[in-house]
Formats: C-alpha cells, structure tokens, sequence
C-alpha cells in the first residue's frame, strides 16, 4: 500500500496552496498518495487541481487586512489571539485525523498547528527571517519557536548567490535541518507568440485585493493594448468577462494560467514570493506593487528593483505612466536547480 502524506497549505492568498502543487504531483510521481488539508480559497483551487485525491477541511485562520497599509501589523496584534485559537484547533484536527487515517507524513506550508509527534512532519517557509519593521527580531523569534516543533524546514530556494528571497530565507543559525529545494513553480517555461500586451494577477486577503482590482481597473481603462485581468476569485465556475481591450476572469486553473502568462508580454501583480517564483521560472518582465504594509511584500519588491530586476511602487502611488520604467529593467529568470525529490521524501 501507498504512503500516504497529508499536505497542508495556508490559505492566505493563493501562493501557499499553488506552490505545493509541484509537491503534490513530485508525491505522486514518487509512489505516494497525498491527502490535501487546508481551508477555504487555498482547499478549493487544490481540489480543483486534483479532483482524484481526498482532501480535508482543516480549522481557518481568517486572517484579513487593514484597509490603511499603516495599520497591517497593529491589525495582525489584534487579530492575534484569534490565530493563536485557530493553531489550537489546527492541533486537535491533525491528531483526530491520525487517529482515523493510516498517515506516514506532514507537508506543512505555513500551518503552525499542522505537525505531530507521532509522524515526520516537513515545514515549507520561504520566511526564515519575519519581517515586522521594528519588531522583526520579536516575529523572527516567535515565528523559529513554531518551526522548531517540525523535524525539517524545506526554504523554496536556493542557498548562495544570487537567490530569490534575500534575507527573509537566509539565516546563519537554525536549530533544526533546513533543506534548500530550490524555487518552487507548477509552471514549465514554453516559447510562445505574445498575444497580450499586459496581464494582471491578483490574489491576497481582503480587503486589499479588492481595493488593488478597483485601482487598477481605473487606471488601465486607458491602456492602449490587450489586457488579461485574473481576479484571483476562487468560485465555482470560471467566468470571463470582456470589456472593450480588457478579458477579466474570475480565476484560472494551472494550465490556462501557465499558457496565458507565457503567451503575456508583461505582468503586473503583487510580490508575493510565489508569484515570484512562478515568473522567475517563465522568465519574465513584471512590475510590482506590494501589499500595503506587509513588510515581506514591500521587502521582496524594492530588493528585486534595487537588483535592476523588475520595477515597482506602492499601491497609492501607481498610474499608468509608471509602466514606462519596464524597459530599463532586466525582468525575472529561471534558476538552473533540480529539486532531489528521492531525498527529500526519504524522511518518510
């Protein structure tokens, strides 16, 4: 019989549930049977993408945004005993499933709750280092004592120079095994014919993906070429709307969204590190506009536009003037690294 790994995503946005899809496929490629647990928008884009494999409701963290940038870290103190429930009950779920399931081990991407004792259980960041402005020793500390309940921690890239996450995925001291994987895509790179000047991708807790849509969505009404807009809005039915230049879709699954985003002459989205990861793998031209007050966000984005790389600006201050830096910067590129999936799964 199959080993059976229960992989647990967070869902905040979609980067954390889009990424372990190369995990889940890597799984069932090296004769083990995954089981998704995760929740809400992060659960349902897996489920879409893997419709044979049983998946499992875990307890939601519902974190969402302040709608003042500002005001980010004072929201996520307040929110903070909320989390901290959540992980309780994250805890008392994952033993209730092992006592019902025959589970040999955890893939746990961001789930703090998600681990046990009994099994090895795997911790996916890419933030070794929690940024927080003035507190970032005190979230880097707290954020370590969570890891440290896992047997390994798996940074989605590479160990030297040059890498994709800088300070946030390098430390000097760990006290337990951190394994380097290398970037981390579900995307595969295809020389394609452009067909769209421009596409957008959002995704990300509310309220600020709506505000970022409703923003651009003013401010491309005057752009002179072919827009594809992608929501990031998991719904049950895909839907695509045109308006004049624009296609706007409520979401796309993994192949529709790895064509079209080849087929993209640039690509306007957050910084998140995943979507990072996916355009470094697509090589391409990008600008960035950083969640308002998530520090890893602005971090990620004035590192790669101080590296030359792709440029970017606060969501304030964004028009469609600011596109015209693209040409000066160098644009996003694959790394040459082969995840050693034989060894990683050997732990289990």
């Amino acid at each position: 019989m199959k080993k059976r790994i229960l992989v647990a995503p967070l869902n905040w946005g979609l980067g954390h549930s889009t990424r372990c899809i190369p995990i889940i496929k890597a799984l069932i490629n090296n004769d083990f049977t995954p089981i998704i647990a995760s929740d809400g928008a992060a659960l349902a884009l897996l489920r879409k993408e893997f419709p044979n494999l049983s998946s499992i409701q875990l307890p939601s963290y519902n974190i969402t945004y302040a709608k003042n940038g500002k005001l980010f870290k004072l929201k996520l103190l307040k929110d903070s005993p909320k989390l901290i429930n959540a992980i309780k009950k994250e805890k008392k779920a994952i033993s209730k499933i092992l006592d019902q399931n025959d589970i040999a081990g955890i893939i746990s991407d961001n789930r703090l709750g998600v681990h046990n004792k009994k099994i090895p259980s795997v911790f996916i960041t890419h933030q070794l280092n929690v940024l927080s402005g003035s507190t970032s020793w005190l979230s880097t500390k707290m954020h370590q004592k969570f890891i440290k309940k896992f047997d390994v921690c798996w940074v989605p890239d590479i160990e030297g120079e040059p890498n994709l996450s800088g300070k946030l995925g390098h430390t000097s001291s760990f006290d337990i095994p951190i394994k380097y994987i290398g970037p981390l895509s579900r995307f595969t790179f295809k020389h394609c014919e452009i067909k769209n000047n421009l596409m957008v991708l959002i995704s990300g807790p509310e309220p600020q993906r709506t505000l970022l849509e409703d923003k651009l969505m003013l401010e491309l009404k005057n752009y002179p070429g072919k827009i594809v807009f992608v929501k990031g809005l998991m719904e049950n039915k895909q839907t695509v709307e045109i308006k004049g230049h624009m296609s706007i879709y409520n979401f796309m699954t993994s192949e529709l969204l790895e064509k079209t985003i080849n087929e993209s002459a640039l690509i306007i989205s957050r910084s998140g590190y995943t979507t990072i990861m996916d355009l470094a793998k697509l090589n391409k031209k990008a600008f960035f506009i950083p969640t308002p007050g998530q520090f890893e966000q602005e971090y990620l984005a004035k590192r790669l536009t101080e590296m030359s790389l792709v440029p970017s600006c606060t969501q304030d201050n964004f028009t469609l003037k600011k596109l015209h830096d693209v040409p000066a910067y160098e644009g996003l590129k694959a790394f040459d690294f082969e995840t050693d999936y034989n060894n990683l799964f050997s732990l289990f």
